[in-house]
């Protein structure tokens, strides 16, 4: 049966074409067609079996010839990269037309994701946590919505985004087509479906969970310390090519990344503790070539889409017979062929059956030749629990410990904290300064009073002679780096002293005028130039000291 069959329209079989999609898989040929009559649908589809298509290419067609700039799907998905995998499915299938979609998750910006949906993006890829976390403003209305899927339903029930999915059904408006997809078919996902679905017509729900039938399953058995070392031996020995590896915990992927790369082995690796950009350039560069392992826990064991994946490991036995089929789908995808390798323990013996109970058979043991399975481990893998526990506090009590000394010294230097600065000709011991103890209590307060003259003297005219001559000599002239750096300093050194500050004689004769005459007998003027104090201030008469003319001697000096 090919596509054309469907009744879809010419630009999707163009895409379709483009893709390389030559004849549906069976999901796709039960699916699609109750999906173009607008009938809400409840599959069963084991993974890798094509169900993307089987309700991005109805979504499609519905949606051509509408009016654009309303969201009108939504998909719902249980984690980021199956987010960002469906919505480059559905660019490459619409290529051809004018329709768009847009993922949104977690881990990223949300300001692009806020665009989308203001725009009206036709299509919304989205996982329930960072959907939920635009409903809670204005912009994000689906009052348009026509189609909602949920994708991985048992997966996002496992991963307990049930009640997430129902807060953001209260956002959706009540008639719409709903379509559920699910490898398997719990009770609650049952239970959902009817809460959701009027008259769905149903794909495959008697299908027993089960791996592809061209993958080759096959188990190693091993002792747990020695897994490292039997791993990177296969990969030196050319039985592994490109190869996604599975391991139980976050600590374990990161452990045997390290051991790979010490073995000059490239790698990647992807969990829940590294970025969204560290996992989206792992995962991409794993694609392209660029990696020949992808070491991983669950969170890419479902959907995730690798052409041509040659291998899957377990480097750890699942807990759960889904988990391992969900696992070893990662490779003969689309009724292609692959290898699915499990590494078995002894301690692991009670759930690989529990896995061969649930795919039928018995799973067939291969013993590696020249290796040797009683050597001692050259390092110790997994660091336990409590080593780990134990090392995160003492690392813990460390960083308080330097915390608390470092406020301490803190303290210790506010309580000691030494006097304000002064000006220079004071901290240099000058015979007019006051001591230090009438500096610190009145001398600050003097300063910044005579760097501001009154009104009276700045507006004065020319020609004023009611100016006291001890206040003219006491006050300097007044600079705009005076005024906005604060206090004056007499002292301030200054290359170029005698060129910007004139005296007010010299400028006086630059303007045409004469210079203004010292009132006082040149003996009494003479005696206190020489002390370099005025009669009205002076240390010994508790006053202000005078500040010497900046350009050089007495005022009267031309």
């Amino acid at each position: 049966m090919p596509f054309s069959s469907f009744g879809l329209h010419p630009d999707l079989l163009r895409g379709i074409k483009e893709v390389g999609f030559t004849r549906p898989t069976p999901i796709q040929a039960d699916a699609i067609p109750p999906a173009l009559e607008g009938r809400d649908v409840l599959a069963c589809a084991m993974t890798g079996s094509g169900k993307t298509a089987a309700f991005i290419l109805p979504i499609l067609h519905r949606l051509m010839g509408k009016p654009r700039g309303r969201t009108r799907a939504l998909v719902i998905t249980p984690t980021r990269e199956l987010a960002a995998q469906i919505e480059q499915h559905l660019a490459e299938l619409a290529v051809h037309t004018p329709l768009s979609g847009a993922a949104i998750f977690g881990g990223v910006a949300m300001g692009p994701q806020e665009h989308a949906l203001r725009s009206g993006v036709d299509v919304v890829i989205a996982t329930p946590g960072r959907l939920l976390d635009h409903f809670r403003h204005d912009y994000a209305r689906l009052d348009s919505l026509e189609v909602l899927v949920l994708d991985e339903a048992d997966r996002m029930l496992d991963m307990g985004f049930l009640p997430d999915i129902r807060k953001v059904l209260k956002h959706l408006p009540a008639k719409r087509q709903t379509m559920l997809f699910s490898a398997t078919m719990p009770a609650p996902i049952l239970e959902l479906a009817r809460e959701l679905q009027r008259a769905p017509a149903t794909v495959n729900l008697e299908r027993k969970a089960a791996p592809a039938v061209g993958i080759t399953q096959a188990v190693y058995p091993v002792p747990e310390a020695l897994k490292s070392t039997l791993f990177l031996e296969l990969i030196r020995r050319g039985d592994l090519k490109d190869v996604i590896v599975f391991t139980r915990t976050k600590h374990r992927a990161n452990r045997l990344a390290e051991v790979l790369e010490r073995g000059g082995v490239s790698v990647a690796r992807i969990h829940g503790n590294r970025s969204q950009s560290q996992r989206t350039l792992a995962l991409d560069g794993f694609k392209r070539g660029q990696y020949q392992v992808l070491v991983a826990t669950d969170i890419v064991a479902r959907g995730i889409d690798v052409e041509e994946l040659s291998h899957v490991v377990n480097f750890d036995v699942p807990n759960v017979p889904d988990d391992y089929i969900h696992r070893v789908g990662r490779t003969a995808r689309a009724e292609a062929t692959g290898d699915a390798f499990t590494f078995v323990s002894p301690d692991e013996e009670g759930d690989l059956r529990a896995i061969e109970r649930a795919v039928g058979r018995s799973l067939p043991r291969i013993v590696v030749s020249d290796f040797d399975y009683k050597a001692a481990p050259a390092e110790r893998f997994e660091v336990p629990i409590g080593e780990r526990i134990a090392a995160i506090r003492a690392r813990r009590a460390e960083e308080r410990k330097r915390a608390k000394e470092k406020a301490e010294r803190r303290a210790a230097n506010q309580a000691g904290h030494p006097p304000a600065r002064e000006p220079r000709e004071r901290r240099g011991g000058s015979p007019s300064a006051p001591s230090s103890t009438a500096a610190s209590k009145g001398g600050r307060a003097d300063v910044a009073h005579t760097t501001r003259r009154p009104a009276s003297t700045e507006h004065a005219p020319r020609g004023d002679s009611h100016r006291s001559p001890s206040r003219a000599a006491a006050t300097p002239p007044s600079t705009g780096r005076d005024r906005v750096k604060g206090a004056w300093s007499p002292a301030r050194p200054r290359d170029d002293a005698g060129a910007r500050s004139r005296s007010r004689d010299d400028q006086r004769e630059q303007r045409g005028g004469a210079p203004r005459q010292d009132r006082r007998p040149d003996a009494h003027r003479d005696s206190h130039r020489a002390s370099g104090t005025s009669p009205q201030s002076g240390a010994a008469s508790g006053g202000r000291p005078r500040r010497p003319r900046r350009g050089g001697g007495a005022r009267g000096d031309a």
